[in-house]
């Protein structure tokens, strides 16, 4: 007889937010496999398209989406898709979504309103996630309270911090979303 609590379970976590906000960096360094990624060379057409301010040393963007898997213990494994953060990619969401468990909506302080779009998105979609904050180097450091009034979330969507180049961090991160998306869905159960 099996035990369905101790076969492996797999999750879809799904790393959103704006352009140069740090999803690939983040699925780059949280994944244990070698991540794919679909990043292009920024071309002088696309800086008439896309707007560049306070990303003037990014030189490559997702067209598509980044993939990596991270095996938290021997009975769950997450798979993470990195969105595009361009608008004009942003027709690939709709099918990067499909299945995901959750999401992380990744923030710079710096251009916040870059995550209206993916907040608008999983709010609309009822996908649970959180937000988390990647302070920049150099940027101004806003408390959390203060995020959460600029992004006016519900205050059952966790925030916050995560640095996208430390492997702890992206950890803890990725653990508060799934311990999040249980609860949702706990609740939407009626408690089960």
């Amino acid at each position: 007889m099996h035990d369905d609590n101790r076969l492996p379970r797999t999750a879809k976590i799904v790393v959103a937010g704006g352009f140069g906000v740090g999803k690939t960096t983040m699925v780059s360094t949280i994944s244990e496999i070698e991540p794919l990624t679909t990043e292009a060379s920024l071309t002088q057409n696309s800086a008439a398209v896309d707007d560049l301010t306070g990303v003037g040393g990014k030189t490559t963007t997702t067209v598509a989406l980044d993939f990596g898997r991270l095996t938290l213990d021997d009975h769950l494994t997450l798979y993470l898709f990195g969105t595009p953060g361009q608008h004009r990619f942003w027709n690939s969401w709709n099918h990067i979504v499909i299945g995901a468990v959750g999401a992380i909506v990744l923030v710079d302080t710096r251009r916040p309103t870059d995550c209206f779009a993916a907040i608008d998105f999983f709010e609309s979609r009822s996908v649970p996630f959180l937000v988390a904050i990647n302070d920049f180097d150099g940027a101004t450091i806003y408390d959390v309270v203060a995020v959460r009034d600029a992004l006016d979330v519900d205050p059952r969507t966790p925030i916050i911090r995560c640095d996208a180049r430390s492997a702890d961090a992206c950890r803890h991160a990725l653990l508060m979303l799934v311990d999040h998306a249980i609860q949702t869905e706990r609740a939407y159960l009626g408690g089960w």
